[in-house]
């Protein structure tokens, strides 16, 4: 069976992230692959939500995360028990399923226990000499499995200890054998033998089986009424009745009442945990509704997941969404910078030095010959004009705007005017919830030496609105860094009019020294001509933060 395979960007999605997602799941799908879903690891900022609405595109599936989950590999078909069946029916389920656990379920198909095949062999051969004559079972189960009819006595459903004992020779050394033992607990098995037939049913055992298919006597049938002896016909020889008796006892006796035990939405991990270190040969799965839905061994955590993953617009697993790591990742599309960590198996890495991973997602529509369809187009050329501000950021590249031209012939778009109506609808910080929303909208972490820092980035027009705000503005981006746990948090407020970048920054005071820019006021700097964080801001930092 073929991966659900999810096309998706990074956590804090941006226009470009999603655009690139969409659109490379649909090329997948025109290429042929059908299960591939465009995803995304992060709610859509106000901008990316307006040009998905203006185009009429629903946003991907939102994955919160992706880490395994025991549903992801455990077969939701378990072979199951009933407590009520006996020894014999139990074996025939773990020799015609190959299976060597059983979860013993009630009627509603909730867990009362688990069977396994190794410790009910030990139970059932590694026994004393009790134990080897003892039987215990109920007459019901005793009776189905002997395929016996009842000539005297009726049906019971009790669990009795019984002690067998075979009527194989003459009537004086059979009644030597059983003294000693209490007549109720005998079970004597004997076939066409009048005498031993007779002298235990004078002696009131609990009950006799009459082997071979053999009729039992009227007058020994009305002495066993009036004696209270239960007798059962069977048509199979002694030996063959004598071995099934044994595996009458019902299930029950064997069920192992302390079992491990583990949801289906619960993390892959806690499953790896109880199964290495329970001691346990397997963990029964529960449905979120207390159901059996599995049962998990150790080889299950060797099962590959049903999904993979294309990351687009990253490479970073610190970027990606929460449990990529333990995933197959298959694709990389990409224009930052590398940070990529180390992979099992070759994969198709694409990484340009272009302003934006719609460009190459366009190429790859352009290089194979596909159309893609006017809204697809609007939305990837979307993804080019808001990453690279209307093609004004230094990241813009040639083949930026060769692929915004074409692409505006098939959106049926002038980019310049597309570009410009975007901004101007979604740009400032009143499009967001709240000051900390407009931060985290687009931070990104990153690192200098042991200097963990993250830098947000809000597109304007002007700057007004950001000096009304600036005070709360700077005490939610100190909130932020103190729960990033950062040495350092900035934001980065960019005029795409006037192309320059007001910078506020929390924390790493002595950057004034070293930052090479005007600080205009304190924790304020302002950088003209600067508009890319990827190619123009955090270079920058890690050389000046590298120099403390």
């Amino acid at each position: 069976m073929s991966k659900q395979i999810y096309v998706i960007g990074h956590r804090n999605p941006d226009t470009d992230s999603i655009a690139s997602a969409i659109a490379y799941a649909e090329l997948k799908k025109k290429l042929g692959y059908s299960k591939v879903c465009a995803a995304m690891a992060g709610n859509p900022n106000p901008q990316t939500r307006s040009i998905l609405e203006r185009l009429g595109i629903d946003p991907p599936l939102y994955l919160a995360d992706v880490h395994p989950k025991v549903r992801d590999v455990i077969k939701r078909q378990p072979i199951t028990a009933a407590a009520t069946l006996s020894l014999k029916e139990a074996l025939e389920l773990f020799h015609r399923h190959n299976v060597r656990v059983l979860p013993v379920v009630s009627e509603e198909n909730t867990p009362l226990g688990i069977v396994t095949l190794l410790r009910l062999s030990e139970k059932y051969l590694l026994a004393g000499t009790d134990r080897m004559r003892g039987v215990d079972t109920s007459l019901r189960s005793l009776a189905v499995c002997l395929g016996a009819t009842f000539i005297t006595g009726e049906s019971r459903d009790e669990i009795e200890h019984l002690h067998l004992f075979i009527g194989a020779m003459r009537e004086e050394f059979f009644t030597s054998r059983i003294e000693g033992y209490e007549p109720a607990s005998l079970l004597i098995m004997t076939g066409d033998r009048r005498t031993i037939q007779q002298a235990a049913i004078q002696m009131g055992v609990r009950l006799l089986v009459v082997t071979g298919g053999r009729e039992v006597d009227g007058d020994l049938q009305e002495l066993a009424r009036r004696n209270g002896v239960t007798l059962l016909s069977t048509p199979h020889d002694t030996a063959t009745a004598a071995s099934l008796t044994r595996l009458s006892t019902p299930l029950t006796e064997f069920v192992e009442a302390r079992f491990e035990q583990v949801g289906v939405a619960e993390p892959l991990e806690h499953l790896r945990l109880k199964l290495l270190h329970s001691g346990e040969p397997a963990v029964i799965v529960l449905e979120e509704d207390g159901t059996v839905a599995g049962v998990a061994t150790k080889s299950s955590l060797l099962a590959p997941l049903p999904y993979a993953l294309i990351l687009v617009d990253h490479n970073e697993l610190a970027q990606a969404v929460p449990g990529a790591e333990a995933v197959e990742i298959l694709e990389v599309i990409d224009h930052h910078k590398l940070g990529n960590s180390p992979t099992n198996q070759p994969i198709t890495f694409m990484a340009a030095p272009v302003g934006s991973t719609c460009t190459i997602v366009a190429s790859l529509y352009r290089e194979g010959g596909i159309e893609p369809e006017p809204r697809i187009a609007a939305l990837l050329l979307a993804g080019i004009v808001t990453d690279t501000v209307i093609l004004k950021s230094p990241t813009t590249t040639r083949r930026d705007r060769e692929l915004a031209l074409w692409l505006e012939e098939r959106a049926g778009l002038d980019h310049a005017q597309f570009g410009r109506e975007i901004f101007s609808s979604c740009s400032g910080f009143s499009a967001y919830e709240s000051l900390e929303v407009a931060i985290r909208a687009d931070f990104k972490q990153f690192a200098a030496g042991d200097t963990l820092f993250g830098v947000g980035q809000v597109e304007v027009v002007g700057f007004d609105e950001f000096y009304e705000i600036r005070g709360s503005l700077r005490e939610a981006l100190k909130r932020v860094k103190e729960e990033e746990r950062l040495a350092m948090a900035g934001l980065m407020v960019t005029d795409i009019y006037s192309e320059t970048t007001l910078f506020l920054v929390e924390g790493k005071n002595e950057l004034a020294h070293v930052m090479g820019y005007p600080q205009i006021q304190p924790h304020l700097y302002e950088l003209q001509g600067v508009m890319s964080r990827k190619k123009q801001m955090v270079p920058h930092l890690l050389k000046v933060l590298g120099a403390l």
